[in-house]
């Protein structure tokens, strides 16, 4: 790992952009309504909480909508084709809006514009598009727009070094009962068909004292959850026992419960899965993405584990926490994967049988080097692979939902039930949503909940 003098964003840069903040501040002279638009991961919506907290800083305040707002910011995603399309179609789609509001600023940031000639692609082909900047200098946004508002010139900026970690930048969180922490950046693996090295560089850890500091003052505030984002959390510090020293560390502290998320499993050391059956407040969930259940295809991905070693984990996991539940990505249609690998992947899902699934069909990304390997599988049987798959993982959900009728268990309150009115809905320790009969009020409390019945992925209950 660099040496944390080379990471770290100086105070003296950080001051700058404080004073960026100051100047917009000074010389807005009418309210400025902003949006943000944010596509991807957790890590893209924590980033978004950020931009939006340097944003209130300035004196804007959130709009309602991208048509009421006086500055549109997409955050975007680039980790499938699909989610580059939409960032780029909605781009567009601003397009009009501007010609009838001619004073719009509209921006892009995130993932995608980190993408190697990006930039000079937005520069050249979306002239409406008056500032952009890529993940490595999100935090150099005030100077940025400064340039944008204040001196009337588009602001086009994309780093091509991996960004510093910046501390004690404004957040906007999106509700008081939960909270994200960033407690590293960037990734080491190169599976051979990520694009997210490339786009979020190398890996950078915080340093613990920092991240145990936040922690206390979200629980001195009164959050009831904190989720810890990475990556891959389990190479915090270089990997080893560091993530689980911080577990233990946050542990201490009175916030209900803690959980995180990327797991690499070749990375979950003996240290971390102790922690499931030592720690009060860390919950009974644990996304571990598998990918693959084949050890050819496994290790053309470059995942660095076979499927026998990532059964040792799971194995070594639910004996300390017969109760966890467990999550996965899964690709379908890997470059060169047959019938009978894919078969693999399929009988991988009844051994560890998954909470959930995420399922999604490869998509080649330019500059990874499974783009380059040869596919001869038609989307056709791609598209009859995924299904079938999403079919056997459902089965497999709901028969893990119906066990839960009878029990007792405690329950975040959320939001109000988009179905229903009278009901709200929240989350388990375990990851299941859960709805049930309540008022608005509860939201933010843990209450205990009886499961009383089960569908296809959630549960219904009553509070008791």
């Amino acid at each position: 790992m660099k040496d944390r003098k080379d990471i770290v964003v100086s105070d003296e840069e950080m001051a700058v952009q404080k004073g960026y903040i100051s100047a917009i501040r000074d010389a807005l002279n009418r309210e400025m309504r902003y949006c943000i638009v944010t596509l991807g991961c957790q890590m893209n919506a924590h980033d978004s909480e950020t931009i939006a907290g340097m944003l209130d800083q300035m004196g804007m305040t959130p709009a309602e909508s991208r048509e009421q707002a006086d500055l549109v910011l997409y955050n975007t995603c680039c980790v499938r084709e699909n989610a580059e399309n939409k960032a780029l179609g909605n781009v567009i789609w601003l397009k009009e809006l501007k010609a009838l509001k001619p004073d719009l600023i509209i921006g892009v940031g995130g993932c995608m514009m980190q993408e190697e000639g990006m930039g000079e692609k937005v520069r050249k082909m979306y002239p409406f598009v008056d500032l952009a900047f890529g993940t490595h200098n999100m935090y150099r946004l005030p100077e940025l727009l400064y340039r944008v508002i204040c001196e009337k010139q588009r602001a086009i900026e994309i780093t091509r070094e991996d960004g510093g970690i910046c501390e004690g930048l404004p957040v906007h969180r999106r509700n008081n009962f939960s909270a994200y922490i960033n407690i590293m950046y960037g990734c080491n693996n190169y599976c051979s068909y990520c694009i997210v090295p490339y786009v979020r560089g190398r890996e950078r850890s915080r340093d613990m004292d920092k991240i145990v500091e936040e922690a206390k003052a979200l629980a001195d505030s009164g959050v009831q959850e904190i989720m810890l984002l990475g990556q891959n959390v389990n190479s915090y510090m270089g990997g080893g026992a560091h993530f689980a020293e911080l577990l233990y560390r946050l542990d201490q502290l009175d916030i209900p419960r803690v959980r995180f998320m990327t797991s690499h499993p070749k990375d979950i050391s003996d240290e971390l899965i102790a922690c499931f059956g030592e720690l009060h407040h860390l919950c009974k969930q644990l996304h571990l993405p598998v990918q693959a259940g084949n050890d050819r295809i496994l290790s053309q991905m470059n995942r660095r584990y076979t499927r026998e070693q990532y059964l040792d984990k799971v194995r070594a996991l639910r004996a300390v926490c017969p109760e966890i539940g467990l999550t996965s990505d899964i690709i379908v249609g890997f470059p060169g994967e047959t019938l009978e690998e894919f078969e693999d992947t399929v009988s991988l899902i009844d051994e560890v049988r998954y909470d959930a699934a995420y399922t999604f069909i490869y998509s080649p990304r330019p500059g990874t080097r499974a783009a380059n390997m040869p596919d001869d599988t038609p989307m056709e049987e791609k598209s009859r692979r995924i299904q079938r798959l999403i079919e056997h993982q459902q089965r497999i959900t709901t028969e893990l939902c119906t066990r839960q009728i009878g029990r007792i268990e405690p329950v975040l309150v959320e939001e109000v039930s988009a179905r229903d009115a009278q009901c709200v809905g929240g989350k388990t320790e375990r990851g299941h949503m859960v709805n049930f009969a309540g008022e608005p009020s509860l939201i933010g409390r843990i209450v205990p909940v009886k499961i009383t019945s089960a569908g296809k992925n959630t549960l219904r209950g009553e509070m008791l």
